[in-house]
């Protein structure tokens, strides 16, 4: 049995590889990416362990692919277990003594397929920070020339149209063209939003097991590609059941027990990933938003009516929510179809 553990520390140009063999330190030493990968090519398989970052999932396919048995563990389980001084020899030796410890949950790592997805989600991401930002920052702007924007005018749009037609209003030929380059850009990312959705609705297409999430309430194509990133069916098995993946989004109740007394807490503001968590729960908003205006027609619909008429429509949301990540988990690691329980008469 090989008692080999490699711990290592990434960092953007160099990389730390410390080595530990029956418990003791062989080597931590600092080398280039070219050398690590070198290494992984010319090294019998060991068990390879990294630190969770923006390059973790490139190395642990590469080390996958050398015959190692690559793994990943969280960044805030590194920082509890590193002694002294935070350095790169001190990070990579508490990534290796991270992956000693009993019972420890190791990340899930992602495919060349997933990073790609989730790479277009971010890139929709920023591009929707970015819009809310422009766009708040012209009417701010139009608003210091007492200038508002209201939908009587047609919008944010309307107005703009109308302060570059209007040319009684004053403003010099510099300002207008600055106005106008600005609408450029706001509009240039909204061509932006759609290119990236459409580009979401073309490769959720290429994957079949994603696809079938979009007959769940409350899931779109964001929140089905969102819940294939993160479910990680490249490496199934990390969590062990829909529960613990709903716990680890952040839809589940804090616990807080101790001497036999088991105390239930709320939702916690902690979360491994808020912009998951948000969207679920805001696709979950209106499945709640509908069943206000109409009568349920399937069993889940008749339960979460009757959760909001008891709980309010927040808590249903959050419910319907948690529901939906437990069975989009058993839909992918079971292989089966989601089909609603029609309403009994």
């Amino acid at each position: 049995m090989n008692n080999t553990i490699v711990g290592v520390d990434l960092a953007k140009n160099v990389i730390q590889v410390c080595i530990v063999k029956d418990n003791e330190v062989v080597s931590n030493k600092e080398i280039i990416p070219e050398q690590f990968m070198l290494w992984l090519l010319n090294t019998k398989p060991v068990t390879v362990v990294f630190e969770a970052c923006g390059m973790s999932n490139y190395w642990k396919q590469e080390a996958l692919k050398h015959g190692h048995d690559a793994k990943l563990v969280s960044a805030r389980l590194v920082a509890m277990i590193r002694q002294n001084q935070k350095t790169d020899r001190n990070d990579a030796l508490a990534v290796a003594q991270a992956s000693q410890l009993a019972d420890v949950n190791f990340i899930n790592g992602k495919n060349f397929k997933q990073q790609e997805m989730q790479s277009i989600i971010r890139m929709r991401e920023l591009a929707l920070k970015q819009k809310v930002a422009v766009s708040q920052q012209i009417t701010a702007l139009l608003l210091e020339f007492n200038i508002r924007v209201s939908a009587r005018q047609g919008g944010l749009s309307g107005v703009i149209q109308a302060v570059l037609e209007d040319a009684d209003n004053g403003f010099a030929v510099a300002f207008r063209q600055a106005l106008a380059a600005t609408w450029q850009s706001y509009l240039s990312l909204l061509e932006g939003i759609k290119a990236y959705e459409v580009a979401l609705e073309r490769i959720l297409k290429e994957h079949p097991e994603c696809e079938k999430l979009l007959a769940l309430e409350g899931v779109g194509v964001i929140n089905a590609v969102n819940l294939y990133i993160a479910i990680g069916c490249s490496d199934i098995g990390v969590f062990k059941s829909g529960r613990e993946m709903s716990a680890c989004i952040g839809l589940t109740p804090v616990q807080h027990s101790s001497g036999g007394k088991v105390k239930i807490g709320s939702i916690s503001k902690r979360a491994r990933s808020h912009s998951l968590r948000s969207c679920l729960i805001s696709g979950a908003m209106s499945i709640v938003n509908l069943m206000g205006k109409r009568e349920p027609k399937t069993e889940k619909e008749r339960w979460l009516k009757q959760l909001i008429e008891r709980r309010g429509k927040l808590c249903a949301a959050i419910a319907l929510a948690n529901k939906t990540v437990r069975t989009a988990f058993a839909l992918l690691t079971q292989g089966t179809e989601y089909k609603a329980q029609p309403l009994m008469a």
